[in-house]
């Protein structure tokens, strides 16, 4: 059983119930019990009450897989967060393609006619403004009730808080910053721009940086977790705000590395298996969103990617611990090309992470995205256990990690490559041949270490984990055309794509639900 056990109690369900999201942009939660009276009689209450917030980024709703916390006509199964991160951070980048068709999806998949009805984007933008008033209506009882570890709880949610915001920075530029002192107002909220929604998300994480303890239980937010987020808006400052912030995503990759506790997990594959929060994995993991295959059961959590990844008609899915192959997912040759230009040469590649994709039965060539067998499923995720038996499953057991220290020394290394202070080539140099020797990579030398090199190197350690749409941007290359990828702009070989298509357009339904919204440029 995980310490942060996501089985949701049934009165915090109810208490917390949302009936839907872009109605309600005014962040007047349809709260249906008194918050404050439950905590005033059994102030161990808000134990079920942070268990359902942080359930919130990995599961559909309160009543298992088929229940959603939105609105009617958001699909339970298509529309939980972190689903909503890896079609829009992983399927509209380079390594990573749907075969499904569906329509939204299949815009995704090829970066191409974007607009605002496309379901796939509203389902990530309703996530985060079901998340943001849910969290400030929370902080405003807290503030009112006397519980254990108050302010630690409230910053934690705070921390959430700014998760949900930093995802609608990166994907869609602005948006309405809503606090809990706009609790009740019937007024819409003026739209904030992307530098206006860094600087609040800043100043939260930093106000709660040193309210947060270094260690905290698995599944929920520490000290590092803070820094990690921290670290992550200031890497991508340039792109948010026009202003480069090195300097400070160094600074926070260091205060991780130094102060965190954090090791490398020996074994690359034990990340991202079924007992990933029992083995020495767990110690590189920052912060994860955890997975049950029985009392949190979701088709958004790993499920989505495990089971996406997996058809019979070529695999053996007990091999990975799963009943259910949905015959979704294969990566391109813009990933498993980086280990070898034929199925043959990444076989014999001796880098772990180039085993971690099933070449039998598939071509290396993605001519149909539509056609399963063309691309190469990534394994990399699996419901198996890295030490023991397993028991197949429908659901995944796998915790996403959503933050990990193979990252930061990556971000690390980047940093200092593009200049920033209180680092040395040196160190990064270390950190990166770490992250390489653990997968028995042969590591590089000082020459090799250049920026052309640090995207690759993320794109080996990193995809499918929800971070390359991102990366592409700020390293250039996700839109125009000099880089291109299979099924980039509609074409197989790849074609330009607007610089418009950096952002996702606003959906319908919030610009109709709030007059002070604007739609982005290019749609």
């Amino acid at each position: 059983m995980k310490n942060l056990k996501l089985c949701l109690v049934g009165l915090g369900i109810m208490l917390l119930s949302l009936n839907s999201c872009s109605d309600d942009l005014d962040t007047k939660p349809k709260v249906q019990l008194d918050l404050e009276q439950l905590l005033q009689k059994d102030p161990n209450a808000i134990n079920g009450l942070m268990s359902k917030m942080y359930g919130a980024f990995a599961l559909s709703g309160p009543s298992g897989p088929g229940s959603t916390d939105l609105g009617a006509g958001d699909d339970p199964g298509e529309s939980p967060f972190l689903r909503g991160i890896i079609n829009l951070q992983e399927f509209t980048a380079d390594g990573m393609k749907n075969r499904w068709g569906d329509n939204g999806l299949d815009q995704l998949t090829t970066t191409s006619n974007w607009d605002e009805n496309n379901k796939f984007f509203k389902y990530l933008y309703n996530r985060v403004y079901f998340v943001i008033p849910q969290a400030n209506n929370l902080i405003n009882v807290m503030n009112s009730v006397d519980v254990p570890n108050k302010e630690q709880y409230i910053s934690e949610l705070r921390f959430l808080r700014s998760l949900a915001y930093y995802y609608m920075i990166d994907c869609f530029g602005k948006g309405v910053i809503a606090t809990e002192k706009d609790l009740g107002s019937a007024v819409p909220i003026k739209e904030s721009t992307r530098k206006e929604m860094f600087e609040y998300v800043e100043k939260e994480l930093l106000d709660i940086e040193s309210k947060i303890p270094l260690q905290n239980d698995y599944g929920r937010a520490s000290k590092s977790a803070v820094r990690m987020l921290l670290a992550k808006l200031y890497l991508n400052a340039e792109v948010y705000t026009g202003t480069p912030k090195y300097n400070e995503a160094l600074a926070y990759t260091n205060k991780i590395i130094t102060e965190g506790g954090f090791t490398l997990a020996p074994n690359f594959v034990s990340l991202f298996s079924g007992d990933n929060d029992k083995t020495a994995a767990k110690n590189e993991i920052i912060y994860a969103l955890i997975a049950d295959p029985i009392v949190s059961q979701s088709y958004g959590n790993a499920t989505y990617i495990v089971n996406g990844s997996l058809s019979n008609e070529t695999m053996t899915l007990t091999d990975f611990g799963a009943r259910d192959g949905w015959q979704g997912h294969r990566a391109t040759k813009a990933w498993y090309g980086l280990f070898g230009n034929s199925a043959s040469a990444i076989a014999s590649s001796q880098d772990d992470r180039a085993k971690l994709f099933w070449t039998s039965g598939h071509n290396f060539e993605m001519d149909d995205y539509k056609k399963w067998v063309d691309g190469y499923p990534s394994v990399k995720f699996r419901n198996s256990n890295f030490q023991g038996s397993t028991t197949p499953t429908s659901f995944s057991n796998v915790d996403f990690p959503l933050f990990r220290l193979a990252d930061v020394y990556l971000m690390y290394a980047e940093c200092v490559l593009r200049g920033a202070t209180g680092g040395t080539a040196a160190q990064a140099l270390e950190y990166v041949n770490k992250v390489r020797t653990r997968a028995n990579a042969t590591p590089i030398t000082a020459s090799g270490l250049t920026l052309n090199f640090i995207i690759d190197e993320r794109a080996r350690e990193l995809n499918l984990e929800g971070h390359r749409r991102s990366d592409l941007i700020r390293f250039g290359r996700f839109t125009g055309g000099s880089y291109l990828w299979p099924w980039k702009g509609g074409s197989v070989d790849g074609n330009a794509i607007p610089d418009t298509y950096k952002l996702f357009p606003i959906p319908l339904s919030a610009l109709q639900s709030n007059p002070n919204l604007t739609q982005n440029p290019g749609y």
